[in-house]
């Protein structure tokens, strides 16, 4: 890169008051780490986080750490605004609500960067907000802001097309089976996914997660007399070889803003299988990338995946159109693009 190419990116402090896991913050650390690595000035100021710092560091993206705690908190609010002062960056980033109530207004542009239907409140010293779909960018115009201050930036997923494929220990190496991903949450619906089993027969499902819906699922298995073919490893460490290496990728979530993995299916070429929330509604165009069934619906979800179970060329046109689209708007290139011409051209007038 050029001295040229490197004076012409801006200066750019992302916010993130988030958890440990999730899909926002980890598309914030792909983030930070890929600006960082086209040479831009990246400063991640991040909820104190050993593992997520040395992700972060590993590639340039040196982040600074603070508590980001409750209402007595009044250590991070001044720190903060120090750093961004001495930072200066062009555009500031809150990712999420906890990040907005802290991050201050100054000689910067300030963001809001929202990934679900969240209270607008808390943005309120934001002069712009950016939503990962355009129906969450639709719907803060509904909510009454300025639709020039609105903005539709996506998401981009790590590209697993030369991931080496992984079977889970539960199955046998090149044997089929289902695969989903996911807090074990209400939200995800893999109670219904699990009741879908009963009619889409042999195929074992992995549900790749943890969280407080385990002991419910695994007692629904049961009932459902599926518990031999349902296996819950708990998170893993390589998600995208197993992805790489099922039948085919199931999203059935009650409530989606976007569908990371929905994405990351389109990326290692597998055929997907989606309830009809919001995220996944956007993404997948029926029948021709992506297979819809409505939500919390387990019969149309199960005849959804007997179509690509029992139809190789389905589930195969479907794999290579999923591609196509991910190559097209979510691969690194398009949305690192679309991200810097942002931070080059937002104003706060």
């Amino acid at each position: 890169m050029t001295t040229e190419q490197t004076l012409s990116l801006p200066r750019v402090a992302h916010v993130m008051a988030g958890a440990a896991a999730g899909g926002a913050e980890l598309f914030f650390e792909r983030l930070c780490m890929a600006q960082a690595a086209q040479g831009m000035p990246v400063l991640p100021i991040i909820r104190r986080n050993a593992e997520r710092t040395a992700r972060l560091s590993s590639t340039g993206a040196q982040p600074l750490q603070l508590p980001f705690g409750g209402k007595l908190d009044l250590r991070t609010g001044p720190r903060l605004r120090r750093a961004l002062q001495a930072f200066a960056p062009r555009v500031t980033i809150a990712w999420m609500n906890r990040a907005a109530q802290f991050t201050p207004k100054g000689d910067w542009v300030l963001a809001g960067r929202l990934g679900g239907y969240y209270d607008l409140a808390y943005y309120r010293r934001c002069t712009h907000l950016i939503g990962n779909t355009r129906g969450l960018k639709s719907w803060m115009i509904e909510q009454g802001w300025d639709e020039k201050r609105v903005h539709y930036l996506p998401n981009f997923a790590t590209d697993l097309a030369d991931t080496p494929p992984l079977w889970p220990a539960q199955v046998p190496h090149g044997a089929p089976f289902l695969l989903a991903l996911g807090r074990l949450h209400a939200n995800k619906a893999f109670d219904v996914l699990i009741r879908s089993l009963r009619t889409v027969p042999h195929i074992p499902l992995v549900i790749v997660g943890e969280g407080p819906e385990r002991a419910a699922l695994e007692e629904l298995a049961r009932r459902e007399g599926v518990q031999e073919r349902v296996f819950m490893p708990g998170w893993a460490t390589d998600p995208g070889g197993l992805i790489r290496a099922c039948t085919a990728l199931v999203c059935p979530s009650r409530h989606e803003p976007l569908g990371n993995v929905v994405i990351e299916g389109f990326s290692a070429a597998r055929p997907v299988v989606a309830a009809a929330s919001q995220g996944p509604t956007e993404l997948i165009e029926q029948g021709h990338n992506g297979l819809l069934a409505p939500i919390e619906d387990a019969t149309a979800l199960a005849t959804a995946l007997n179509e690509v179970l029992e139809n190789p060329a389905l589930a195969r046109n479907l794999a290579l159109a999923g591609r196509e689209t991910y190559a097209k708007t979510f691969a690194p290139a398009p949305v690192l693009h679309a991200w810097q011409t942002f931070l080059c051209t937002v104003e706060n007038t």
